[in-house]
């Protein structure tokens, strides 16, 4: 196998303030703790400040990785945000993001949307930018506020997201056989109707109608996306284990996408990893889309879960259906 070429140099993250537990949601939706809890895992979410965007947390996030890297933004030469909740549809949250770092003119800005899959899409591009020897580094971010597309009448989806933003900074690998081992990521799109957000886009404007029936929010078919969630991720995991020609016994650490823990349990069971290798926050977090990756690695780092020298397995699915998994060995 060829020396990896990319690696993570630096991982960041950031959560708003604002705790909102399942009690709490007792009070807003017909929902209880234990059926919450039964079901997802989730004991409690952090919920964005009213004047707090998605750039924000972004830019928190991503200084932290700056920092974890030991460099400055001028360091910099593409920002990607992975999200499904940008500040506006135009101009990209990359580009605040530039902004409130002060990262300088020459890095490009763009953002990219693979719902909770979006930070595996967004790793794999932004190695690939800077393998091209084109970037020394990249700024990689998943971040949401995902409590703006809630419906806070539906306890089917309102008790399972939260805010958050995780970043990590690519750069050149140093070391023999670290870094980014690679990538395998896929999507099926005659699935797009079990979750989406149906207002808001070309094919249907925002209208008094669309806003009057809720066309604006996340809606999702429970059943059929978790499912195809542990499929999808099971089927990637052992793609990827066999391109690299690794055993699951070899996985240090698993950081799969938070969104649900009967699904982690099942993944874990599937592929014969002990779920302790499973690094799980989100009881505390909920399921925070595309930052929940990068802000479970991060934690992971900072925590000891994951060392020198480890392989650390990544799942992600989401909307789309996308899915995918990636490899990195730290």
């Amino acid at each position: 196998m060829a020396s990896p070429i990319t690696a993570i140099i630096g991982t960041g993250s950031y959560a708003p303030a604002k705790i909102l537990t399942n009690a709490d949601l007792t009070k807003i939706v017909d929902t209880s703790e234990e059926w919450i809890i039964n079901r997802t895992g989730i004991r409690e979410r952090r919920i964005a400040a009213p004047d707090e965007s998605n750039s924000d947390m972004a830019a928190r996030a991503g200084a932290a990785a700056l920092a974890d890297a030991g460099l400055p933004p001028a360091a910099i030469d593409v920002i990607i945000v992975a999200t499904l909740t940008p500040d506006m549809p135009m101009p990209s949250t990359a580009c605040f993001v530039q902004h409130k770092l002060g990262i300088p003119v020459h890095a490009s800005c763009f953002d990219l949307n693979a719902a909770c899959s979006g930070f595996l899409y967004a790793l794999e591009t932004g190695c690939a930018l800077v393998e091209s020897g084109r970037y020394r580094h990249a700024l990689v971010i998943g971040s949401e506020k995902m409590s703006t597309v809630l419906d806070w009448q539906d306890r089917t989806t309102c008790v399972l997201f939260g805010d958050a933003a995780g970043a990590v900074v690519i750069g050149r690998a140093t070391k023999p056989n670290s870094g980014f081992l690679g990538c395998n990521l896929n999507a099926k799109g005659s699935v797009t109707d079990i979750l989406c957000i149906p207002g808001g886009g070309s094919n249907l404007p925002a209208t008094p109608d669309s806003v009057a029936t809720r066309q604006h929010f996340i809606k999702m078919k429970g059943r059929e996306v978790f499912k195809l969630a542990v499929r999808s991720m099971e089927d990637s995991a052992r793609e990827i284990l066999e391109q690299h020609h690794l055993r699951p016994d070899q996985i240090s650490c698993v950081i799969p996408h938070q969104a649900n823990l009967r699904i982690i349990e099942l993944i874990a069971e599937n592929l014969g990893i002990p779920l302790e290798r499973f690094f799980i926050n989100l009881d505390r977090y909920g399921n925070t889309s595309a930052a929940s990756i990068p802000l479970a690695l991060d934690e992971a780092r900072r925590a000891g879960r994951v060392r020198a020298g480890d392989t650390v397995l990544m799942l992600a699915f989401g909307a789309g259906l996308t899915y995918g998994s990636a490899l990195i060995r730290l």
